[in-house]
């Protein structure tokens, strides 16, 4: 299938006078996760991110350390896989024509990646699609959150932008990244399978002009409730004519988010500036509304994985899939009202499958759980007002010394990590060094940062903060991330402890909290290998676990969960 794929795709390279052709991820809203996969119908690869540049005879596909074993079991008979690091100066391949649509990719991007030796021809259709038949897109109305669940009007938002546009003598800003115009607008929509993205974007200029692209069926209910005027919503078709009726000479656009495609229309009336846009940073700051919604969310989802794990270990008979699992515990979620749907695909890995570090149970490939074999489970949920990321390794039997320090060294990683001191180690970059220094010390490493942030109601993966080796935002008072260290055996298991944290500053002093309340797996940690610190962390989050959830549990749930203090 995948062969006969390719096939039909080269066979359009004729007619553009094409080497070959670089199929991203990404949409044309450059989401994470969209409803429109070309990359996994040309590849059959799976994973979040990653390119595929397809050649008149040879397939590559590029991924990062995350993915490079899933990319060779998925993708790995047709193309070869190369690492994501390769990509800014690969010299794999050069002089070639590489065909790209130009709504797919930034500028930046052309300039950085393997194009640096090569041609870019930019054509206005995409080659994927044409054969390639996606559903039809829904055209569900975006809606409004209400302030008592952001904590802010969209107002008090839009000045911000305001401020920001006369401190950079800007006529304009063009705001590409939905999710940053979803924060903006205080608005959600339908257009993610696990976000509620809204797949638009915004244009604001420093006379408050307010203008919403975006197909103009989604935009009715904010017409309804007065959040904007029929004559402030602009269909795509429309953009040269809209953009060349503007009056003013300088405009912003985000450089990771806003395509060639975009800037085409623009350089035609505008002087660009690229940058960042700033409401990646405005809203990695949680307000105190917004971490009180947060922690609300995350309760509701302790109780659910909670119970889900103690009817797992509590089984009699271990007589489930991968699969099975992820819907026992999407049925424990699903029991709570505020409950919308899976924040991404659940990673129910058993065994070997554990290792595959973003690996994707289905119906069609899945295995039993087995007594003897660990069981890595990485979910999360959104709710009505807000959204979780949790990860659990849970064991049914007792597990060899070497299983069990790996496991307490990773523990004692995610423990360093929440115990930061943030007036001393202040960026991500800093944090992610402790949290592997345990590890490393038995050369061991995990091939993935070691937290991203999250983002409130909105991506579970959300910058400009994260705990990884190159980060070097600075932490600030109401930021979000995962703290997630872990290790992976090829081929045997997997091991990862997630949390969410936030910083919060108490007495002038800034440090984590922990969002996520939930029991680590206590059969597999070796008690010997913490210090008293660590382990007196460890009695007081369970304790603090069991005085959280224990209203909403049964009596013999209750009961498991006081054995864990």
């Amino acid at each position: 299938m995948i062969k006969a794929r390719l096939k039909k795709l080269r066979d359009q390279f004729v007619e553009y006078n094409l080497d070959g052709y670089v199929i991203p991820k990404n949409d044309e809203f450059f989401s994470e996760y969209s409803n429109k996969d070309r990359l996994g119908f040309i590849s059959n690869f799976k994973g979040s991110a990653g390119y595929a540049i397809i050649l008149k005879n040879k397939n590559y596909l590029f991924v990062d350390g995350r993915y490079t074993i899933q990319a060779k079991i998925e993708s790995g008979k047709n193309f070869r896989i190369i690492d994501y690091k390769k990509i800014l100066d690969t010299k794999i391949f050069k002089n070639l024509n590489l065909g790209i649509d130009p709504k797919l990719f930034t500028s930046d991007q052309i300039k950085k990646f393997f194009f640096k030796n090569n041609k870019v021809t930019t054509i206005n259709e995409n080659l994927v699609d044409n054969i390639f038949k996606t559903k039809q897109e829904k055209n569900i109305p975006f809606y409004s959150l209400d302030k008592k669940i952001t904590g802010e009007n969209h107002f008090q938002k839009i000045q911000k932008i305001l401020l920001f546009l006369k401190k950079e003598r800007l006529d304009y800003i063009l705001i590409t990244a939905p999710e940053n115009v979803a924060w903006l607008l205080n608005i959600r929509g339908c257009d993610s399978p696990t976000s509620p993205i809204p797949n638009c974007h915004l244009v604001i200029g420093k006379k408050r002009e307010i203008y919403l692209i975006v197909k103009k069926k989604k935009s009715e209910k904010l017409i309804k409730e007065k959040k904007l005027k029929k004559n402030q919503i602009i269909e795509t078709d429309y953009l040269p004519n809209f953009f060349n009726k503007l009056n003013g000479k300088k405009i912003l656009i985000d450089r990771k988010t806003c395509s060639i495609y975009f800037e085409q229309i623009l350089k035609k009336k505008f002087k660009i500036v690229k940058k960042e846009d700033p409401i990646y940073f405005l809203k990695s700051i949680k307000n105190k509304i917004e971490l009180d919604n947060m922690i609300n969310a995350h309760l509701m989802d302790g109780v659910a994985l909670t119970k889900f794990i103690f009817w797992l270990k509590n089984k009699k008979k271990l007589d489930i899939t991968e699969v099975d699992a992820q819907n026992k515990l999407e049925y424990f979620r699903k029991q709570n009202p505020n409950y919308l749907f899976p924040s991404f695909d659940t990673i129910a890995g058993s065994g070997k499958n554990g290792a595959i570090v973003h690996y994707r149970a289905t119906k069609n490939n899945t295995k039993l759980l087995k007594k003897n074999e660990l069981f890595l489970c990485d979910s999360g949920g959104q709710y009505k007002f807000g959204t979780t990321d949790v990860t659990r390794t849970i064991c049914f039997k007792n597990q060899d010394k070497k299983i069990k320090d790996i496991f307490t060294n990773v523990l004692k990683g995610h423990i360093a990590v929440v115990n930061t001191d943030l007036n001393k180690k202040k960026t991500g970059r800093l944090i992610d060094i402790e949290a592997r220094r345990f590890l490393k010390k038995n050369n061991q490493d995990y091939n993935h940062g070691t937290g991203h942030g999250v983002g409130f109601f909105l991506n579970v993966h959300e910058g400009p903060q994260a705990i990884s080796k190159q980060n070097s935002i600075k932490i600030q008072n109401g930021m979000i991330l995962s703290n997630e260290p872990g290790y992976y055996k090829q081929g045997k298991f997997g091991i990862r402890i997630e949390n969410l944290i936030y910083a919060i500053k108490i007495k002038n002093k800034l440090i984590f909290k922990n969002l996520t309340l939930a029991p680590i797996e206590k059969n597999l940690i070796n008690f010997k290998l913490l210090t008293e610190k660590e382990k007196n962390y460890i009695f007081k989050y369970h304790f603090e676990v069991y005085s959280k959830l224990s209203p909403f549990l049964n009596k013999k749930e209750k009961k498991w969960l006081a054995s864990f203090i």
